[in-house]
């Protein structure tokens, strides 16, 4: 029986760490009574705010623990996807999806430190750029790996991976839509669901990644100086795949 990688718990101890950090946020801004809790309906009357979580996330002592969430799961998500374009790397016969695609996710990763560090109520335009830049880059990613995990098929696993994809990326798009459509129409309560929704689901896309993750590992290869110099993507892909032989 083939053994599983390790590099495979990653992705799915990030989507679990980062999804338990934000609802830690979300449960200390309701004990504090900043916001209304996701189960309640939101009256204009009350002191509180409406559960979105970026409001959650905007005063002490919730704020310190999502800048750090965020900043946490911007880096780790960062390498997630420099470890899939390599993985990727090899077999794409359309680089500029594979480049496009690690583009897409590293500055949705960037527009996550800015949601992190900048919080609504101290700089709300740059707040905002964030959010977009996660939710809109992140959403393109989603679409262009269903796509590569299907053409791809790594391992002939393309349909066991890549439909599921489709329907999550089908979920994150319907989830965002809806709620920009929701707070235009200032339904507060339901938009901020549907942004819950939304994350939840984009968390849950990314730890899919542990399905190709647990064929391969990944090593950083140091060479002397008198040896020629081998690059980080060339080391990543020359070691990238279990060996038969190995196994």
């Amino acid at each position: 029986m083939r053994k599983c990688s390790p590099w495979m718990f990653l992705p799915v101890m990030f989507s679990f760490f980062t999804a338990a950090g934000l609802w830690v946020v979300y449960f200390i801004a309701v004990e504090d009574e900043k916001i209304t809790p996701l189960s309640s309906e939101y009256k204009r009357s009350e002191s509180k705010s409406p559960p979105y979580i970026s409001i959650a996330g905007n005063a002490p002592p919730a704020s310190c623990v999502f800048s750090q969430v965020m900043n946490m799961a911007a880096f780790v998500g960062f390498i997630l996807g420099v470890l899939r374009y390599l993985q990727l790397k090899p077999r794409v016969h359309k680089p500029w999806l594979n480049i496009g695609s690690l583009v897409a996710l590293s500055l949705a990763c960037f527009g996550m430190t800015l949601v992190g560090n900048f919080q609504l109520s101290n700089d709300e335009e740059l707040h905002n750029i964030g959010t977009s830049m996660t939710f809109g880059l992140g959403t393109l990613f989603c679409w262009v790996q269903s796509f590569v995990t299907l053409k791809v098929n790594l391992r002939n696993e393309g349909r066991r991976a890549g439909i599921p994809r489709f329907l999550l990326s089908g979920a994150v798009t319907s989830c965002m839509l809806l709620y920009f459509a929701l707070m235009a129409q200032r339904l507060h309560m339901h938009a901020a669901r549907a942004q819950w929704a939304l994350v939840m689901f984009f968390l849950t896309y990314l730890g899919t990644f542990a399905i190709e993750f647990r064929h391969y590992h990944f090593e950083i290869v140091c060479s002397d100086d008198q040896d020629p110099p081998l690059s980080l993507s060339e080391s990543f892909s020359e070691v990238s795949e279990y060996q038969s032989d190995q196994l």
